[in-house]
């Protein structure tokens, strides 16, 4: 293949996946001029999902590139790819989000809550939105997304709290999921794009990134819950419902067994697609405590960063020079602020494909995109499901884009002085 001519092909579908990530609204209004259940209706809502857009257009980059360059070529480029994190991504999504899990998750997050010498709300308040962000880095952040995202949808959204609190805590759980999954190498996409690359295990992120990450979670979490102690105190607690068929402990157990029997094999894709599959056996199985298997969510995510990785391999010939000029401090708030119109992972995963960068430059990259990760929806590759679990609760209009970003600032600046500072 002509080396220059691919590079530009490349990157002009990768900026062209960017303009489409602003442009997923566009695609959504379109799928409604369509009879509901249509071809039409579908095929824009699926153009209008954030996360298959990176993998459509890396679609197109490889049909390109067969047209040009026929198929030899394009086939060994894809051959030559490591997809170990994409498919490691989607198992973890889909264990994570299994009903014993998550039932678990809230539970203790509950448990937690009810032990804090706090007023009954404010402690579960406070519970839900350090402990929810910080599991995380466990079960990964798309399902601590979406295990807190429900709990407070249950228990303060739908309570009738004042707008001002409902977008005031969806700023902070924005940046709290962003930088909750960093006490692991494998739970935030952003992480996991360059973990194994730059050999960064369990103890660098807990002594760089884990200790940092739950000081900003707490100290943002303590800010907000005390702005608005008078309304959080006068709220009911709605009662717990009793499962009506409760999970056995055996049942929760085993799940927890798998997940962490993936965990130690996340870089062995035999090893851990041989126990998604014996995973799926589990929950059929154990149907009568589980819900369906959130199979969509996991793929469309797992397609996302599979799209990074096709893309980014041509992406070296810019952003090398751009990177390599950059100091530690710039490159921390450039990727920050990149992170608002770009989802972190891309950006991680692009700066993975520079060679001898330097340690320090390493970590202001990756920092900067978490902490800038709440910004925006399209910032970390969890926001959506977030978004799409809260929006009803803002009314017709939803969720306002300009207010998320206002309300996000305070704890981005708090993640901000914690991570660079400290």
């Amino acid at each position: 293949m002509n080396e220059g001519l691919i590079q530009y092909i490349a990157t002009l579908c990768f900026a062209v996946a960017i303009l489409h990530t602003f442009s997923v609204k566009v695609f959504q209004g379109l799928a409604h001029r369509f009879p509901q259940g249509s071809v039409g209706e579908n095929l824009f809502h699926l153009l209008g999902e954030i996360e298959v857009v990176f993998g459509i257009w890396a679609g197109i980059f490889i049909l390109l590139a067969m047209a040009l360059f026929g198929t030899q070529e394009p086939l060994a480029y894809l051959e030559s790819r490591n997809f170990t994190e994409p498919l490691f991504v989607f198992v973890i999504m889909a264990v994570c989000a299994s009903k014993p899990i998550l039932h678990f998750c809230e539970r203790f997050i509950r448990a937690v809550g009810a032990i804090l010498p706090l007023n009954k709300t404010m402690g579960f308040y406070v519970s839900a939105l350090i402990l929810g962000p910080l599991l995380g880095s466990l079960i990964t952040e798309p399902a601590a997304m979406t295990v807190t995202a429900l709990i407070l949808l249950k228990n303060f959204y739908g309570a009738g709290i004042s707008d001002k609190l409902k977008y005031a805590t969806l700023g902070l759980l924005f940046v709290s999921i962003s930088i909750g999954g960093t006490l692991t190498p494998y739970a935030a996409p952003p992480v996991l794009m360059v973990a194994g690359q730059w050999n960064w295990d369990l103890g660098f992120m807990l002594s760089n990134f884990g200790w940092k990450a739950a000081l900003a979670i707490g100290t943002s979490t303590a800010l907000i819950a005390v702005r608005f102690r008078h309304e959080l105190m006068a709220l009911q607690m709605p009662k717990v419902k009793d499962e009506s068929v409760p999970i056995p402990f055996w049942v929760t157990a085993l799940h927890l067994l798998v997940l962490l029997a993936i965990v130690l094999c996340a870089h062995h894709i035999v090893l851990f697609a041989g126990i998604f599959l014996f995973f799926l056996g589990v929950t059929s199985v154990t149907k009568e405590y589980q819900d369906e298997i959130k199979i969509r969510e996991s793929l469309l995510v797992g397609f996302f960063l599979g799209g990074l990785v096709v893309l980014g391999g041509y992406q070296n010939w810019w952003l090398e020079p751009i990177l390599n000029q950059l100091t530690a401090l710039p490159l921390f708030l450039g990727s920050m602020s990149l992170t608002a119109f770009m989802d972190n992972a891309a950006i991680t995963y692009l700066g993975a494909q520079v060679p001898n960068l330097s340690d320090i430059s390493k970590y202001a990259l990756v920092a900067g995109s978490v902490v800038g990760g709440g910004l925006t929806v399209i910032a970390n590759a969890p926001n959506p499901a977030g978004y799409s679990t809260l929006n009803p609760s803002f009314g017709r209009d939803g969720i306002s884009p300009r207010l998320l970003f206002v309300n996000a600032l305070l704890p981005t600046l708090i993640a901000a002085i914690c991570f660079w500072l400290l």
